[in-house]
């Protein structure tokens, strides 16, 4: 005991001639940094148009997916291709550069500029997109932004699957967009299975 109480008045009078005043109470030296990057504080007037239809897109932040709000246009066609012009205009906004906001808050994004999309080749099932570069060419991040975009769109299937293939004319694939892909992109792969055609 008489050791601790030696020890306190020793420890004080070392910090003092270090020039750190000890003290008893606390001291406010501002909020924590922040754990979660990935907020805007608010409405991100660039990413939106007086005219168009309200989507979600997923970004990356914090090695995760995180989903952003755009506004986009989609230009009017036959309804048979509806889903294709509207799976482009989501790729066009997934490898546009983030907003200044956007990158305030940590987003980016992995998916390359001028990928393009297609509708399905002869054999494939009816609900299959095809991209101006084979699926597996993609980075897990961009594939899975694309995929978790696509999921939860008109580009998806009924299930809200997600039907890509590549411009060659290997087999379409099947994929899903899971919490462990959401949260994993980096790591885990959309699961996917081989389709057996239309």
């Amino acid at each position: 005991m008489s050791r601790l109480a030696l020890a306190v008045p020793l420890l004080a009078v070392a910090l003092a001639g270090c020039g750190i005043r000890a003290t008893e109470v606390p001291t406010d030296f501002g909020p924590a940094p922040s754990r979660m990057p990935c907020a805007l504080t608010g409405p991100d007037v660039s990413t939106q148009s007086s005219r168009g239809i309200l989507v979600q897109v997923f970004l990356i932040c914090s090695s995760q997916l995180a989903a952003v709000d755009r506004t986009v246009r989609i230009e009017s066609g036959p309804a048979e291709t509806d889903r294709v012009r509207a799976a482009q205009a989501l790729l066009d906004e997934l490898s546009e550069s983030p907003s200044d906001a956007e990158k305030q808050a940590n987003y980016s994004t992995t998916v390359p500029k001028g990928l393009k999309v297609a509708g399905p080749r002869r054999g494939d099932p009816a609900d299959a997109l095809r991209l101006s570069m084979a699926p597996a060419d993609l980075t897990s991040y961009a594939l899975a932004q694309v995929i978790c975009t696509f999921s939860d769109s008109e580009a998806a299937s009924d299930d809200g699957t997600v039907t890509l293939g590549g411009p060659g004319t290997d087999a379409s694939h099947r994929y899903e967009c899971t919490e462990a892909v959401r949260t994993r992109p980096g790591t885990e792969t959309p699961p996917s299975t081989e389709t057996d055609g239309a």
